[in-house]
């Protein structure tokens, strides 16, 4: 859907609107206290987001607070409407990423592992993530997307037909985000013709052996996508046949990016595990096959073998972790970057670096295996995820 697009008015300072997304440095207190010091008194999009290094502090107010900001910021004219899809164009060491802003149907998205919807998740999603989601997103007048969906074009169909139109913004982005501007594209239609091409039977048989068809896998924001799926799921049961065709609650804000786009660079996703027992955590670890990953301590990092094919040796690893830290305790966290990994592999902490897919096999695993598992790839650095920018009214 062509959506109408809220960004701040234009004498709101966007280098301190736009903040990274919440699910990065979750580990790194420093990073998000940063973010709080230079937005400190100013209309951010800091104010509206949940940081989930924070998740379990005081979740209750944090959200009471989010909603207020949403409210008051509605409420002092800090947005202005923009009608059509953007074309944004994200500048970092990686190269241009260039994504379109866009809505897309719920009804054509699921997160369950086996799905056959156009629209469906990569990873499993980690439920305990959201219900304080859905707490913030049950009461909200708008919602701000971290969320980027991939669609599989070889041949940059859908970029190539793309018109510029009107400037909408063009700033450099906090804490080395690079540099981020974004046009109106002045023929949405033709990109949705273009979009949907890549689902059709002659397309999916060449790609993927069937034909089955797949228009967007969720890359970065599966449970920002899902909540919204749980939402829209609980409120259309109480709307008419007639109310649930265009509430806007139906639809989600996104950016979509081609999975070829040669500045979006496919990572691992590596694990923290904090041990009681390092000893006893390692002596466990059993690992073997044709990839590398690393251990990482204070003392250094130690190569170890890697099943070949990773989604099946990270479902094997997670399944040890848990294992361990119900036996032993202890708990894990998701880190994004091998600088990350280092900075926080001390004392009890062990870093576990592993191998990333390859994104050309990307659309097929989804489409062949179903979900990856939790937190299996990460695309680009912490830095360089996507950063709340665009809102859009959902009430």
């Amino acid at each position: 859907m062509v959506p109408d697009i809220l960004l701040p008015r234009e004498d709101i300072p966007m280098e301190t609107w736009a903040v990274n997304a919440c699910d990065q440095f979750t580990s790194n207190c420093k990073y998000w206290e940063e973010v709080e010091r230079l937005t400190a008194g100013k209309y951010s999009a800091y104010n509206l987001i949940y940081p989930e290094i924070y998740l379990s502090d005081n979740p209750r107010a944090r959200i009471a607070a989010i909603n207020e900001h949403m409210h008051m910021y509605l409420q002092d004219g800090v947005f202005r409407t923009v009608h059509g899809m953007a074309l944004v164009e994200r500048t970092t060491e990686s190269g241009t990423r260039r994504g379109i802003v866009l809505c897309v149907d719920l009804e054509d998205y699921s997160f369950e592992s086996q799905a056959k919807t156009l629209i469906r998740a990569t990873e499993a999603t980690i439920m305990e993530r959201i219900p304080p989601r859905v707490a913030i997103r049950r009461d909200a007048p708008i919602e701000l997307p971290h969320a980027m969906l991939l669609y599989d074009d070889e041949q940059n169909t859908v970029m190539d037909c793309i018109r510029k139109g009107e400037k909408l913004y063009d700033f450099d982005l906090m804490l080395g985000g690079g540099h981020i501007d974004a046009y109106l594209i002045s023929n949405p239609q033709d990109v949705i013709f273009s979009l949907y091409g890549l689902c059709g039977k002659e397309h999916s048989m060449k790609r993927y052996g069937t034909t089955e068809g797949i228009l967007f896998a969720v890359g970065d924001g599966n449970h920002s996508i899902a909540t919204a799926k749980a939402c829209w799921d609980n409120l259309k049961c109480t709307l008419s046949p007639a109310e649930r065709e265009n509430h806007p609650q139906r639809y989600v804000l996104c950016e979509v990016v081609n999975v070829f786009d040669d500045a979006l660079k496919f990572g691992a996703i590596h694990r923290l595990v904090k041990c009681p027992d390092k000893n006893r955590f390692l002596s466990g670890l059993k690992t073997a096959g044709s990839e590398t990953a690393y251990i990482v301590t204070e003392s250094g990092r130690t190569e170890i073998p890697f099943n070949g094919d990773i989604p099946q040796g990270i479902r094997d690893l997670d399944r040890y972790i848990d294992s361990y830290i119900k036996e032993n305790g202890g708990e894990v966290d998701y880190v994004h970057g091998e600088a990350e990994v280092t900075r926080h592999a001390t004392g009890e902490w062990v870093g576990i670096m592993l191998p990333a897919i390859d994104k050309d096999d990307f659309f097929r695993l989804i489409v062949h295996e179903g979900t990856l598992p939790r937190k299996t790839f990460s695309m680009g650095e912490g830095h360089e995820k996507r950063y709340y920018v665009e809102a859009r009214a959902i009430r």
